[in-house]
């Protein structure tokens, strides 16, 4: 039984334990020990990569809504994988009022987030400058970010909108924090519709791409612009006659 009550899968098989448990530790330690490498190795390679003085209209209205949607995202994420079902009901949230909310916020998010990297990922291709520029690293960055949030939107769209509903608190959760908890339930994710499967297995890969890619420019948000002093600039005087 799970922590939730409800039954899990069979005992994990082989596969099993090659799936959901040793590839996702390999992705974490490359994951690691990738970032640990790549900020020996190429500190100044350690940004974005900005192309905005190549191209700012689709950029303009792209980036912020793939950012913001990946933010909301990523909170509703840590809310379902990494909090259990017990506790949001120790809190007075009902299944019906939490599964209501994470389906439409999650809806939005995952719209604005697929809108801003589509247009992201066709200015990309279409525009002749930016493809120049567009090296390995972003070449294997956008088809694996792009699976990722396709295979995630799409699980919740045929599971939780379009289909009678599923509660992914009850395996995915589980094999999400046994991961981290170091006491891994390989069977809990092996119970899981396939779409869920290959949302994790591609988010895996993901984590695992990270070190390698333009990402790690998350690790370097500018936070000190929010408590730095002021800049104090002063007008130069116009010159008088005399000294014109």
């Amino acid at each position: 039984m799970s922590p939730a009550g409800t039954p899990l899968a069979a005992p994990a098989t082989g596969a099993d334990l090659l799936l959901w448990v040793a590839f996702p530790y390999i992705c974490l330690a490359v994951f690691a020990v990738g970032h640990v490498w790549r900020y020996r190795q190429d500190q100044f390679g350690w940004t974005s990569r900005t192309s905005q003085l190549l191209e700012h209209r689709w950029l303009r209205w792209g980036s912020p809504l793939f950012h913001l949607g990946a933010f909301a995202v990523i909170g509703g994420h840590v809310v379902g994988l990494a909090v259990p079902a017990s506790w949001t009901e120790a809190a007075g949230i009902s299944e019906h009022a939490y599964h209501l909310t994470a389906v439409s916020l999650g809806t939005v998010a995952g719209t604005a987030m697929i809108t801003g990297l589509g247009m992201l990922s066709a200015r990309r291709l279409l525009n002749r400058r930016i493809r120049i520029v567009t090296d390995r690293s972003d070449e294997l960055l956008f088809p694996l970010l792009s699976a990722t949030v396709l295979l995630g939107f799409a699980a919740t769209a045929v599971h939780n909108v379009v289909g009678g509903g599923y509660d992914y608190r009850s395996t995915v959760s589980i094999w999400f924090r046994g991961v981290f908890a170091l006491h891994p339930r390989p069977e809990a994710m092996a119970g899981a519709p396939l779409l869920f499967q290959l949302h994790a297995l591609s988010a895996c890969l993901l984590f695992a791409a990270w070190p390698f890619t333009r990402l790690v420019h998350v690790w370097s948000a500018p936070v000190g612009y929010l408590v730095r002093p002021y800049l104090v600039y002063r007008r130069r005087p116009a010159p008088t006659g005399g000294a014109r």
